[in-house]
């Protein structure tokens, strides 16, 4: 699953559990998002070890918000359930000669990739979920 689907996928479970308010499982939250219910389990699961969701077992347990939804920002979910940036170069697995332009170019692209990547992690942090839930109402 790419980036952005992971990252659209949590989003819309988030809302949809900030919309119902109430308990869900991952086959009524992956039903109403159109996503396989095995692979939101696991993206369930990495927002839950970040603290941004609770699941609870029973008859009357299921997936809830563990924070308010102006509490939850964009950043914070894309760092839960991604492990690489965004904007990833790998520079040591280019074969490139020491000193060669084409070392040179790697390194600028990973040093303009880096401030890409800041630039994206900063806007992420003032996007909350209230103000997208607040959008789509």
């Amino acid at each position: 699953m790419s980036a952005s689907t992971k990252l659209s996928s949590s989003i819309k479970a988030l809302c949809f559990l900030a919309i119902e308010n109430k308990p869900k499982n991952s086959n009524e939250i992956a039903d109403e998002i159109g996503i396989n219910a095995s692979k939101l389990r696991r993206l369930l699961s990495m927002l839950g070890k970040a603290g941004i969701v609770k699941s609870d077992t029973g008859m009357l347990g299921g997936f809830t918000l563990a924070k308010n939804t102006s509490d939850i920002h964009l950043q914070e979910v894309y760092c839960a359930i991604e492990d690489r940036k965004a904007f990833y170069l790998d520079v040591n697995a280019d074969n490139s000669i020491k000193n060669s332009k084409s070392e040179k170019i790697n390194y600028l692209f990973l040093e303009l990739f880096s401030e890409i990547q800041i630039e994206i992690e900063n806007k992420m942090e003032t996007i909350s979920l209230k103000s997208i839930l607040d959008k789509i109402s």
